[in-house]
């Protein structure tokens, strides 16, 4: 039996695959601890894990970031993710660090892993000079030689000219990353580190073990990646117990779309008020998600072919899906994906156009190029992905790919086999290499 720590920024959509890869390891055997807010603590429990809540960090309401992050009040896009980035993942990173602290001179562990946004779990690692582990729970943006700075929602470069912006933008990125950067420097000083100057995606990923969700295929099937990233494929959230919804009989004999915003910039007159305008007169039925427990309605009058609910079993109804309409949340995408369903994507901010992009470039759904889509532009991507055999096909392929990379189990494997050498010194526990 080892000992794991696993600490996720309190967000459903990191903290979900950290709490399926908690229940394998607690299945295992194994001893599992899992730093997050307290708002979760139902999710951690579920998985068998023993709840570490966040005591100094400041304890936040995803649904209610403002409340903790005023400065985030009016924010949208580049602003929101430049605020977010700064208030959120990074100045609470040395509070971080001090709980995680704590927690250890209560009681070592063997392994700590860690979600690619846990700045706090990395500065703590560092100043312990002890290997830990990444899991990427968003679009892998490691950084690597080639190709755009991740994150831009742009292809790589395929012919010289768009080799050279390539180029062109990751110079560029020392300069537009520097409030990032002074940010991270601060947090670096703070827990008695050197500052590195480095930028975020240079000091988040472990040296020993990425483990990414995703797959080859959603990640432009780059060959320039190092020996230490391993893809995982879908790496399954735990579900919460629900019942099924009264109308799911509605979903018999039907063709069925999903619309989904994901949990995080959920205003629904963004995309599920067009994509339902769209279909309204379509021979389909609508399932639409509100992202909020218990709220099973819209702030607006719906057609008769839509059904909506805050939470539906996705292991349940994918399979029952024909084609999914998406805010581009990369656990939802990956979900859909899985089941070789094509996709809609309306990527709008933080790393939403990223997921947007890289949907459209492994050719298994359109992107839509906004996160707030007028309905025509909705309907006109619908008929283009149902009358395009080949974007079926590719998600298709998608899909099988992801399934060959064993989800939670090959996580698990990944793990096992780290924590026997985590200590040996044949592992790197210091910082990040620079790639």
């Amino acid at each position: 039996m080892s000992r794991f720590l696993l600490t996720a920024m309190p967000f459903t959509g990191h903290v979900g695959p950290m709490a399926a890869v908690a229940r394998e390891l607690v299945r295992r055997g194994h001893e599992v601890r899992f730093y997050t807010g307290s708002r979760f603590r139902d999710r951690v429990e579920a998985s068998g894990a023993q709840l570490v809540s966040w005591q100094r960090a400041p304890d936040f309401d995803e649904n209610d970031l403002a409340a903790t992050f005023p400065r985030l009040i009016g924010k949208k896009g580049t602003q929101q993710l430049l605020v977010n980035m700064v208030d959120c993942f990074i100045q609470t990173a040395p509070a971080q660090t001090l709980d995680l602290a704590a927690e250890w001179q209560r009681e070592p562990w063997d392994l700590l892993v860690a979600d690619e946004t846990s700045v706090g779990a990395v500065l703590f690692a560092q100043t312990k000079r002890m290997p830990w582990a990444t899991l990427a729970v968003l679009p892998l943006m490691l950084p690597g030689p080639g190709g755009p700075p991740s994150g831009l929602g742009l292809h790589p470069g395929t012919n010289p000219i768009t080799r050279a912006r390539d180029a062109l933008l990751r110079g560029a990125v020392p300069l537009v990353s520097r409030p990032l950067v002074k940010a991270l420097d601060a947090a670096q000083l703070d827990v008695g580190l050197k500052a590195t100057h480095r930028t975020m995606e240079r000091i988040v990923f472990s040296p020993t073990l990425v483990m990414a969700s995703g797959s080859p295929l959603l990640d432009y099937d780059r060959a320039d990646r190092p020996a230490h990233l391993q893809f995982v494929g879908e790496v399954s959230a735990v579900p919460p117990s629900m019942p099924l919804p009264d109308w799911w009989p509605d979903l018999d004999g039907r063709r069925v779309v999903l619309v989904t915003q994901g949990t995080l910039n959920i205003d629904p007159e963004d995309l599920v008020r067009p994509t339902l305008e769209a279909l309204a007169d379509r021979d389909v039925l609508v399932v639409a998600t509100t992202g909020i427990a218990g709220r099973d309605t819209l702030p607006f009058p719906v057609p008769s072919n839509a059904r909506v609910a805050g939470f539906v079993p996705f292991a349940e109804l994918l399979p029952r899906v024909d084609l999914a309409v998406t805010n581009g949340g990369w656990g939802s995408t990956v979900a859909t994906l899985r089941q070789g369903i094509p996709l809609v994507v309306a990527g709008g901010d933080l790393d939403k156009p990223e997921v947007a992009a890289r949907v459209a470039w492994s050719g298994a759904g359109v992107n839509l190029r906004t996160g707030t889509p007028k309905a025509a532009g909705v309907a006109a991507a619908i008929d283009r992905v149902l009358a395009d055999p080949s974007i079926r096909e590719a998600a298709g392929r998608v899909g099988a790919q992801l399934r060959s990379l064993g989800g939670v189990t090959a996580a698990a494997d990944l793990l096992e086999r780290t924590v026997v050498h985590a200590w040996s010194g044949e592992l790197n526990g210091g910082e990040p290499e620079e790639s």
